[in-house]
């Protein structure tokens, strides 16, 4: 399998649009993305371009419109990015970053249970592995 590609931050905007619903031409993505943003139609195709050439971005040709989809999983694409994150930010060191988060935040009650569920079942899984 190929490595996901970099996405930059305006192209996240357009794979979001993707994501939510696909296939879609460019004329939809453009109206989509000019509800809550400034950008021309030009940008937004530029970026579509962009994300072809990443091949983050497919396309199927009904007569003489393109219809759009994407090449990758949003969870992929998410994955990626935390990684990468993490290395340039906490020099892949989680602690750190997960303290940070965590001291930043009001989290709720709900918020806090789930975040120990999800630890509990990691040191669970981990000690499954070693053992």
């Amino acid at each position: 399998m190929d490595p996901t590609p970099q996405i930059s931050e305006s192209e996240w905007h357009v794979m979001r649009t993707l994501w939510a619903q696909a296939p879609a031409t460019a004329n939809d993505i453009v109206d989509r993305l000019s509800a809550h943003t400034t950008w021309k139609p030009k940008t937004i195709k530029t970026l579509l371009n962009r994300l072809l050439q990443k091949k983050a971005v497919g396309y199927e040709k009904h007569g003489r419109e393109y219809h759009y989809f994407p090449l990758i999983e949003e969870a992929q694409c998410i994955q990626t990015e935390s990684k990468s994150f993490l290395q340039r930010v906490y020099g892949n060191t989680v602690k750190p970053m997960v303290a940070a988060f965590i001291e930043d935040q009001d989290l709720s009650t709900e918020e806090i249970a789930e975040l120990k569920r999800i630890l509990n079942e990691k040191a669970t899984t981990n000690a499954n592995r070693r053992g």
